[in-house]
C-alpha cells in the first residue's frame, strides 16, 4: 500500500433540487482508496452510488468538499483540467457496456488510446494484448451486437484500462448479466485489477462479489462508512 491514499475524498457535500425540498446524496462524506485496493460499495438503490461515483471520476463537481487524486486536488480544477485527468487516470465501466455499435471490439478499445494522441499501430497492439487478457481476443474483429453480454462488458472493461489509468470505477459492471456469466466477467475484472496494480471502488449488489474484494462500504445518511 502507497504512503497515502490514491483517490481521496474529503469533506464531500453533493445535493439536487428539487421543486419543494433539498435532496442530499452526500454530506460530509470521507474516503480513501490505497494503491493496488479493491474496495465493494454496497448500498441500496437511490442511496448515492452513481453520484458517489461520478463525483469520485470527476464528472460531478462536489457542493462542498474536495477530492483528491494522487495527492492533487481536483475541487477548482477546469472543466478542461478535469477532462484530462479522466481521459488519462480514471477509467469507468457501467452496467451497460456502452460500447460504440459501428466500431469492432478492437476498435472501441483503441479509442481512448487515440483520443489520447496514441499512434494507431500501437493503440491497435495494446488493444489486442488487453481483449486476449480478457479472454475475447478472438472475437476482436466483431461488433458490440455480435457479441454476447458478457463478452460485451469484458470488451468495455479492456477500453476502460486501455491509458493505464490510476482507478477503475465500476457501477454494477455484472448488474446485467447471469450469476454464470457475472461471476466469470468479476474474476477477469479482478485479475485484470490485481495484476496490474489498479486501485478499484465497484459498486454491486452482489453479495458473493463483494466479499471478494479487499474491503467493503455503504452509504448512509449521506456518509460513506464501512461494512
Amino acid at each position: 500500500m502507497a504512503a497515502g491514499p490514491i483517490l481521496q475524498l474529503t469533506g464531500v457535500g453533493r445535493r439536487y433540487n428539487e421543486i419543494d425540498r433539498e435532496l442530499v446524496i452526500l454530506n460530509d462524506a470521507n474516503f480513501a482508496l490505497g494503491k493496488g485496493e479493491m474496495v465493494a460499495l454496497v448500498a441500496p438503490s437511490g442511496a448515492g452510488k452513481s453520484t458517489l461515483l461520478h463525483t469520485a471520476g470527476l464528472l460531478e463537481r462536489p457542493d462542498s468538499g474536495d477530492v483528491i487524486l494522487s495527492g492533487r486536488s481536483c475541487g477548482t480544477l477546469s472543466d478542461e483540467e478535469r477532462t484530462a485527468i479522466r481521459r488519462n487516470d480514471i477509467g469507468f465501466v457501467y452496467q451497460f457496456h456502452h460500447l460504440l455499435p459501428e466500431f469492432s471490439a478492437l476498435e472501441n478499445v483503441m479509442m481512448p488510446q487515440m483520443i489520447r494522441g496514441m499512434k494507431p499501430g500501437i493503440a491497435a497492439e495494446r488493444a489486442q494484448q488487453l481483449l486476449d487478457y480478457m479472454k475475447v481476443g478472438a472475437r476482436a474483429s466483431h461488433r458490440p451486437s455480435e457479441l454476447s453480454g458478457g463478452e460485451q462488458q469484458r470488451v468495455a472493461i479492456a477500453r476502460a484500462v486501455a491509458n493505464a489509468p490510476l482507478v477503475l470505477l465500476a457501477d454494477e459492471p455484472t448488474g446485467n448479466l447471469d450469476p454464470v456469466t457475472s461471476s466469470y466477467v468479476f474474476e477477469a475484472l479482478e485479475a485484470l485489477v490485481r495484476q496490474s496494480g489498479l486501485s478499484a471502488m465497484i459498486a454491486t449488489h452482489n453479495f458473493d462479489l463483494a466479499r471478494r474484494m479487499d474491503r467493503r462500504v455503504t452509504l448512509k445518511d449521506g456518509k460513506i462508512t464501512d461494512l
